[in-house]
């Protein structure tokens, strides 16, 4: 098989396993659905690897397969750009989708729509596929539009829900407001190069970069300034940046598996990939980039601390992504693109394993969420409780774990760069540290740890239970079952289809940063993928203090981001294992600031009143004076009484008497001659 049919493989495996599944799983049965939809994406994972290696040895592809439409010198295509930083996401993407197909065996065994949810799982897989693939910026849209359906469908799986409805109609609303900010970028780049190529866009990016545009009002601005600005926003969307951040942690009514895939490997990190591919022109805006500098490092730091009040287990983890995904943003904003995509694959591993994790406890506790009615699990699901620590360990960056390495070096990065907001994005990347370490401690300790908050009478435990019901599986919790953990029926391990991902997930948590630190940062992995601006070259910079893997870990445990970690781990096990009153006593305390958080900023009450409330308004005006007045009261309305006022007049003329109408005739013989005199 040559490469270019290997491409079409890898991408085109999931889809016809989707076609398949979607249209005959009821009739082929559960298992041949699974395995059928476990084949496909296991041939692009493999498949993936594959094209790594051919990378890696110096073969790329730039080329098209098909030619969709031609006119004049325009020429739209499918084709594939297969380069160091594609064939990274490739491998990514699928192995984290294999991990998340393989768990959904167990996860969702006795759910209903089990084939369903297989179809469209194995859909995601191939549209994530095309977008990282392609070659120009039509079929990037394609895959980037076709991402955000299946997410639409897949938060929503529980249609029957009116929570579930609200979140996947909430999460498409906002990734519109980003897509229209990313279509009007691309009519940019259509109109100024004249092409939608990646590569002949690329060519020009010193042009674009010296080209102007006026936005209106004798306002002129950078060309390159206003392509990159755009393309930004739907960045933002996908990406869950704030503002547009709202969509994500309601994202977590769909099912466990999906919120791994859509918040670990998959929609979320397009963003990312996105600008880190679009590094040409970016690097031609220092505008653009302080945007993006300053949008990560708020979306790091205050989305942290959202994540230190949730009680939903998965919310927690939620939070956490939205962060994590604010580090990568001020990675690309100081141009270390190479250590946004690096941290992008570390988080992949571990804020998946977190997520698989998170569904492993919901199982054992019969699909109760809230950490408040947890604890003590540990004992129960060893396996479960071993990953979950090597998860966040990673995520709280402690040496020798995959998140410490990716994290440190955008921290580095940051505090070289000179680009305007950096000295703000360092405050906010080096704060979000000690916060990342305390929820996510917050969530082992609740959770693993501590008194068994389950551990009832079971007569006492179904009480509390049947109480409590409405509190604890409102928004954000899957369905409930007609089991209660207690005493007497304590949790215990998931199968092995569940425990199996969560330690294959492990694996990479522990050595992916270690092992590809140098290669991917230092060893110009991405050299042909990225373009950095020569004096903003942050990671070069660093690179010059580049000793090996050992001492960059020495130098990390003698840093104040190490510390911090640490003193964000030993402050959630004082308040949570050694002192557990201290935290309400502390809310108490914190009063306006607690009651911030807990409504999230109020950008869901803002976005309610003046967005959708706001709509609303307008709306009913123009209803009541637009529809009701004008085209109703004036038009329709008008007209007939017109008609109805001169039928009024005339009917006096339709007496019966014939000297009235003679009257008439004589009258009307008097107006023609009148009227012909005249002319």
């Amino acid at each position: 098989m040559d490469m270019k049919t290997l491409y079409l493989v890898v991408a085109l495996a999931p889809l016809v396993s989707s076609v398949v599944v979607g249209l005959w799983g009821p009739k082929i049965g559960r298992s041949a659905s699974h395995w059928l939809c476990i084949l496909g994406v296991a041939v692009s994972t493999v498949g993936a690897f594959v094209v790594l290696r051919d990378v890696m040895a110096g073969h790329l592809y730039n080329g098209d397969v098909y030619t969709w439409l031609a006119s004049g010198d325009l020429r739209i295509s499918i084709g594939f750009l297969i380069d160091p930083l594609t064939a990274t996401m490739m491998v990514v993407v699928s192995f984290v989708s294999l991990m998340v197909h393989v768990y959904t065996i167990g996860y969702m065994a006795e759910d209903p729509g089990y084939t369903r949810f297989f179809s469209y799982i194995s859909l995601f897989t191939f549209s994530m596929l095309m977008l990282v693939m392609s070659n120009n910026f039509l079929q990037l849209f394609f895959g980037w539009e076709a991402v955000g359906l299946v997410s639409y469908l897949l938060i929503g799986f529980w249609y029957e829900r009116p929570t579930a409805i609200y979140a996947n109609l909430k999460a498409f609303l906002a990734n519109r407001v980003g897509d229209f900010g990313f279509l009007i970028g691309i009519g940019l780049v259509l109109a100024a190069p004249g092409s939608l190529d990646y590569a002949r866009v690329f060519s020009m990016a010193p042009e674009i970069g010296g080209a102007t545009i006026d936005v209106g009002g004798g306002v002129v601005w950078s060309l390159a300034s206003a392509i990159s600005l755009c393309l930004f926003v739907g960045a933002m969307g996908k990406s869950a940046q704030v503002p547009l951040h709202v969509w994500l942690p309601d994202s977590m009514e769909g099912p466990t598996p999906i919120s791994a895939l859509i918040h670990a490997a998959t929609m979320v990190t397009a963003g990312i990939f996105l600008v880190a591919r679009m590094s040409p022109l970016f690097e031609q805006s220092t505008t653009a980039l302080a945007v993006v500098t300053i949008v990560g490092a708020t979306t790091a730091l205050f989305m942290a601390f959202l994540g230190i009040v949730q009680n939903d287990i998965k919310r927690v983890v939620a939070y956490s992504t939205l962060s994590q995904l604010g580090y990568m943003t001020v990675a690309l904003g100081v141009s270390a693109y190479s250590a946004a995509i690096f941290h992008l694959m570390t988080h992949a591993f571990f804020k998946a394993l977190l997520f698989l994790g998170a569904g492993s406890v919901i199982i054992a506790m019969h699909h109760e969420q809230d950490l408040r009615r947890m604890g003590g699990l540990a004992r129960y699901m060893p396996i479960t409780w071993i990953t979950a620590v090597v998860g966040s360990l990673a995520l709280a960056g402690i040496p020798p774990f995959a998140g410490f390495f990716s994290k440190d070096a955008i921290i580095e990065a940051v505090h070289l760069s000179k680009v305007p907001g950096h000295g703000y994005a360092y405050f906010a990347v080096m704060a979000g540290v000690f916060v990342t370490a305390f929820y996510s401690f917050r969530m082992l300790f609740l959770a693993f740890h501590g008194e068994a908050r389950w551990a009832k009478p079971a007569e006492a435990g179904a009480r509390l239970h049947e109480a409590d019901h409405d509190a604890s599986h409102g928004a954000g919790h899957e369905p409930d079952s007609h089991h209660v953990v207690d005493a007497d029926h304590p949790p215990k391990e998931s199968p092995w289809v569940v425990t199996v991902p969560l330690v294959l997930l492990a694996i990479p948590s522990v050595f992916a940063g270690w092992a590809y630190i140098q290669p991917m940062l230092f060893g110009g992995w991405f050299s042909s993928s990225i373009f950095v601006a020569p004096d903003r070259d942050v990671l070069d910079e660093l690179s010059r203090g580049w000793h090996g893997v050992t001492e960059f870990m020495l130098h990390g445990m003698a840093s104040a981001p190490f510390w911090l970690a640490l003193a964000g781990i030993a402050a959630a096990w004082y308040c949570y294992l050694v002192n557990p009153a201290l935290p309400e006593r502390l809310k108490r305390l914190a009063g306006p600031i607690y009651t911030l958080l807990d409504n999230k900023y109020y950008f869901d009450r803002f976005n309610d009143w003046f967005f959708a409330g706001g709509f609303r308004r307008v709306g009913s005006l123009f209803s009541e004076v637009g529809d009701r007045n004008v085209i109703d009261g004036f038009f329709v309305n008008g007209t007939a009484k017109v008609v109805g006022l001169a039928a009024a007049l005339v009917r006096h003329i339709q007496s019966g008497y014939v000297y009235h109408y003679a009257f008439t005739m004589i009258v009307g013989v008097f107006g023609l001659l009148v009227w012909w005199g005249r002319t």
